[in-house]
């Protein structure tokens, strides 16, 4: 098979994205396959001045330039898969050649129509929502990366995938080697300021609403008033906090006990994972959750929320709970720790699940049913 795998723009640095792209173009490699990746190019953002300027100049990039380009493109190949439904406009450009999209939440969408009051979007945010989702309604075949979000996708775009067809459910497997026994090096213990034998726990994402990042640190404040944990920090890996979260982590009364570890690499959070005391990821919603199963790759204990897609993921490899009953929480994760070799054991059990050779089988499958070939 010759598959266009059409990826993110660059300038919008969106890494999940990028490692997706990635993984996928080397899997299909691997198995024999020609696989040619292709993204919007910065032309006018290069140009432009401001982050307000680069954004809509970005526009002009991914929306005017990038489809006369795309056409072409998918001319020499067998099908077109675009890797983020943030780019469902894209499906129009080639609804000549057979072609799928890959939706991996739909939160934005959600947001635009107002079901987050804590995600409030602006009129031109509520253009681009309802023209992705006028995309992903006249989407042939649809592939979702969590049960959760097929269930969401269905309710946005009623009727049109009601019985299924046409919608595949296909989880996301780790893109990168995440392993367990990675030592803390001397040289990120001293940047990130820990002793030797310090106990720390860890969040991994980054200042979206719904990562929850303030949860976490009212999670961890009251972890930190036990016995058990009077000592130990917190980890916050991927973007600077936000003056907000400051505030609330000053209100907290944390001090020094919360350090951030800013876009840590991934040699750098497999040893952040593998010494941690737990992973406390109390997201209140997802499209789909890798840290969870990046932390289980390392041996890391995992605390996180009661709901889909979390418990999707996790299966029975976590410690549950409300991220909003704060106290039933710490207790939960107090308790649930006591049996933490077990914990390790579950989760490497449940990666079973998201085996990368599994999952790329499913994707070539996936692929020959669009292309007639099963």
């Amino acid at each position: 098979m010759r598959i266009l795998l059409v990826a993110n723009y660059e300038p919008d640095g969106q890494e999940s994205m990028f490692r997706y792209a990635a993984w996928l173009e080397r899997i299909l490699i691997a198995r024999g396959h020609q696989a040619v990746v292709t993204a919007p190019r910065a032309f006018f953002s290069r140009l432009a001045r401001g982050p307000g300027l680069k954004k809509y100049s970005g526009y002009l990039d991914k929306f005017l330039i990038f489809p006369a380009r795309l056409r072409r493109l998918a001319r020499s190949n067998d099908l077109v898969h675009v890797l983020d439904h943030s780019n469902s406009m894209y499906l129009r450009t080639v609804r000549r050649k057979p072609n799928l999209i890959t939706c991996h939440d739909v939160l934005a969408i959600r947001a635009a129509q107002g079901e987050f009051a804590q995600a409030p979007t602006g009129w031109t945010g509520r253009l681009l929502q309802r023209w992705i989702l006028s995309g992903l309604r006249g989407a042939r075949h649809v592939l979702c990366v969590s049960g959760k979000t097929s269930d969401d996708l269905k309710v946005l775009t009623g009727d049109v995938f009601k019985d299924g067809a046409g919608l595949r459910v296909i989880y996301n497997a780790l893109n990168w080697g995440y392993r367990p026994g990675a030592a803390l090096s001397g040289s990120l213990a001293s940047r990130l300021g820990l002793l030797t034998g310090e106990r720390y726990f860890l969040h991994v994402g980054g200042n979206q609403w719904y990562k929850n990042r303030a949860g976490v640190l009212r999670i961890f404040a009251r972890l930190a008033e036990t016995d058990g944990f009077s000592g130990a920090k917190l980890i916050l890996a991927g973007k600077p906090l936000t003056g907000e979260l400051r505030n609330a982590m000053r209100a907290e009364r944390l001090g020094d006990r919360v350090i951030e570890a800013v876009d840590a690499t991934n040699e750098e959070l497999q040893a952040l994972y593998g010494n941690a005391l737990a992973l406390l990821f109390p997201s209140l919603e997802e499209g789909f959750g890798w840290p969870i199963l990046e932390a289980q790759a390392c041996g890391c204990p995992v605390v996180t929320t009661n709901r889909p897609p979390m418990t999707e993921v996790a299966g029975e490899a976590a410690i549950f709970i409300d991220p909003e009953d704060l106290q039933t929480a710490v207790t939960a994760i107090a308790s649930g720790l006591k049996g933490r070799e077990q914990l390790r054991v579950a989760g490497f059990k449940n990666l079973e699940r998201f085996c990368e050779e599994s999952i790329a089988d499913q994707y070539c499958a996936f692929y020959k049913a669009i292309l007639g070939q099963i």
